[in-house]
């Protein structure tokens, strides 16, 4: 099928690739930086283009012991809420898209109406909370919140399950699976997809996962990556010029695997973002 060269596509490809350029500025930017030399850094005589190719930097950055601690906490981080949050989604999407109880669907509305409260306005309850529990400076007030679902992903996976004939529950009702069998057997399997879209958006979530950790934690080895970052690009040594290029090649370690995961799981995305969009207009 030829596609018919109009002057309105032609102007849309124009905008399209104008708008794709200064987008991706700031990306080349900082890819330039993480490759300056220290003589480079010093004058801070940066380019948009890189024009230096110090790699050596992306060794340097672990001279500073506390980076291997920020990795290791924001990979244990990411995998522990991806397992808990896809168990806890989908076993509560499911509830909500196959069982029946009274006032269900009232629960539901209260479940999506708490998306519309800002963290911020509960983030002093919860520290008040987490700090009575003796949970402050641990990982567990960024963990264990995980086991109770998150109001969006749950929507989502409720609005892919309801895409799937109620007849294959009842078949499967009729050869003994019950309720959870029903769920491991045949719908965990057969929203894959819809899985795979809330695992990409967990993981990229929790890897750049700044703002809470930075209220739970005070200490430097417990950190995650995105806050060691931070911590990167604020300290120095009295006297001497801040190492940018040392703290920009730590955040490519941050942004790299993120912008790799979000093109490889983009197309589940895309899928989940239509069915779940398809479904709430009916």
């Amino acid at each position: 099928m030829k596609v018919k060269i109009t002057p309105g596509l032609i102007i849309k490809f124009i905008v399209l690739s104008v708008l794709s350029i200064i987008f991706i500025i700031p990306f080349i930017y900082m890819i330039s930086i993480s490759l300056a030399s220290p003589r480079t850094n010093y004058m801070s005589a940066f380019t948009i283009i890189p024009r230096e190719f110090h790699i050596q930097n992306y060794l340097d950055m672990f001279k500073n012991s506390a980076l291997i601690y920020w990795v290791k906490n924001s990979i244990i981080l990411t995998i522990v809420n991806l397992i808990f949050t896809l168990a806890s989604c989908s076993l509560v999407a499911y509830a909500f898209a196959r069982l029946r109880a009274r006032g269900k669907n009232i629960i539901f509305m209260v479940l999506l109406s708490t998306m519309m409260i800002p963290t911020q306005v509960t983030l002093i309850p919860q520290f008040v909370i987490f700090r009575k529990l003796g949970w402050i400076n641990t990982m567990l007030p960024l963990i264990i919140p995980n086991l109770f679902g998150s109001p969006f992903y749950i929507f989502l996976l409720r609005q892919f399950i309801m895409r799937l004939p109620n007849s294959l529950d009842e078949a499967a009702k009729i050869d003994g699976l019950g309720y959870f069998g029903i769920y491991r057997k045949i719908i965990l399997p057969l929203i894959k997809p819809g899985l795979a879209s809330v695992a990409v958006l967990t993981v990229i979530a929790n890897w750049g996962w700044f703002f809470e950790p930075k209220i739970y934690l005070n200490k430097t080895e417990k950190y995650p990556l995105a806050v060691g970052v931070q911590i990167l690009s604020t300290t120095g040594n009295v006297g001497e010029a801040q190492m940018w290029n040392i703290a920009f090649a730590a955040a490519m370690l941050l942004v790299i695997p993120m912008i790799i995961l979000y093109f490889a799981g983009q197309k589940y995305m895309f899928e989940i973002s239509i069915n779940a969009g398809s479904d709430a207009i009916k």
